[in-house]
């Protein structure tokens, strides 16, 4: 494992986190509560993100402003590395090595996001899941980091899980959170299951996008986890 990279921040401030491919901020919000400045990029607008955002290539603008930035945390997309293209047959974009290329151009401590599927892309992954921070969702993801990442306990899946869009019981207590048309019962209960309430629908929201940002989520307990080791056991150096 590399040896820490440190993090600088003007004096008092907050260290700053650059959250690439942010969708609705769910890995955004974490490394806000373990005490980043966070800024968001994604392709797309994103209306709910809840911190300063920019429409824009992920690697276009980590080239040009990376420098501007304490600490990256990258989540390019998973639909390439899914199982389900087996069946879609779509074409989607590869973008963790380039990713990952861009990352080590700029110098800075990085996390890269994946999902289980992409493990052969990513090096050493640390994988973080819902019951590890008491969350009543079993969604696995990869965490690759050039500094030293631990994960707490991985308890077994023992709680029963709800499937195809049905809410959560007390017989189900745990919740399986994927695509399809689904309704704002459903939306706002994944939400709920991920501590992402700031995406619930409103009586007149859109359904369709809640539905892609439940779907597409980083629960933020596991960047919370992340990013407070990140600024522990890196050093602060904190400039005169």
């Amino acid at each position: 494992m590399p040896h820490p990279i440190p993090i600088r921040r003007e004096r008092g401030g907050r260290p700053r986190l650059l959250d690439l491919f942010s969708c609705a901020g769910g890995a955004g919000m974490g490394y806000h509560q373990a005490g980043f400045d966070v800024t968001g990029v994604d392709i797309n607008p994103q209306p709910n993100y809840p911190f300063t955002h920019h429409v824009a290539d992920a690697i276009d603008y980590l080239s040009a402003h990376g420098h501007e930035y304490d600490a990256v945390h990258a989540s390019p997309p998973c639909q390439h590395y899914s199982p389900l293209n087996a069946y879609n047959h779509k074409t989607y974009p590869d973008l963790i090595a380039p990713v990952r290329d861009a990352l080590q151009t700029v110098g800075l401590p990085y996390v890269i996001e994946n999902v289980e599927t992409a493990a052969s892309e990513l090096r050493d992954p640390a994988l973080l899941c819902g019951p590890m921070f008491d969350l009543k969702v079993y969604r696995h993801r990869l965490f690759e980091t050039n500094w030293p990442l631990t994960t707490p306990p991985h308890p077994a899946h023992t709680a029963a899980c709800t499937r195809n869009g049905y809410l959560p019981t007390q017989a189900k207590p745990f919740m399986t959170i994927t695509g399809g048309r689904h309704s704002r019962a459903w939306q706002n209960a994944a939400s709920d299951a991920l501590q992402m309430p700031w995406i619930k629908v409103p009586p007149s929201g859109d359904i369709p996008r809640g539905i892609r940002e439940v779907c597409e989520a980083i629960p933020p307990a596991y960047t919370h986890w992340i990013g407070t080791q990140l600024q522990a056991r890196t050093s602060l150096e904190v400039a005169a």
